[in-house]
């Protein structure tokens, strides 16, 4: 006997004990009864018997809380730093974690812009938009924050390994960056 007449035959028994449209919602229910443990495997099974821990390749989790340069969230300098964050730039550094001391010090030129008057203080102010602002209303800052803010993208957004170069560089930057800021408060107005 074939398989397909075995299955019509199954198919027919059935059909003979419950009724076909019956046996398809049945079936519907089941179906989705199944997906929606599916969807909510980890949450039902008991804690006493071992989950099952699926990778998470290729997921996007969306951009870090950390590469959104938020000027609210920012602390305010201290009376008396000549680079605010700087401190905590070079801890970070002599740590040996250069992506968080370059991230440091952009917080730093950041917070001297604001104070300057060349930027406007919100939340969630990003790289571009805050090298935009700022060259707009100050073009001299252009050259050194456009250096910084790539510097600061190619180490948080594109995941490149930061070095000791890379922090040098931009102490450089905020240097020239104060260096510009300096300049235009000793202009006459």
């Amino acid at each position: 006997m074939s398989i397909s007449r075995r299955w019509t035959e199954a198919i027919a028994a059935l059909g003979d004990v419950v009724p076909l449209p019956l046996a398809a919602a049945l079936l519907l229910l089941l179906a989705g009864l199944v997906a929606v443990a599916w969807y909510h495997y980890p949450t039902w099974v008991p804690r006493r018997l071992p989950r099952l821990r699926m990778p998470q390749l290729g997921r996007w989790r969306g951009p870090r809380r950390s590469v959104d340069v938020a000027v609210s969230r920012l602390p305010r300098p201290r009376v008396g730093d000549d680079h605010p964050g700087g401190t905590l730039a070079d801890r970070l550094a002599a740590e040996g974690r250069f992506a968080d001391a370059v991230r440091e010090r952009l917080r730093g030129m950041v917070r001297r812009l604001v104070a300057a008057g060349t930027v406007t203080q919100r939340p969630g102010l990003t790289v571009t938009e805050l090298t935009e602002e700022a060259s707009g209303n100050l073009p001299a800052v252009d050259p050194p924050l456009s250096a910084a803010a790539a510097l600061f993208s190619a180490v948080w957004y594109a995941h490149r390994p930061a070095s000791a170069d890379h922090d040098r560089r931009m102490r450089e930057l905020a240097d020239e960056l104060d260096r510009v800021l300096a300049d235009r408060s000793e202009e006459p107005r």
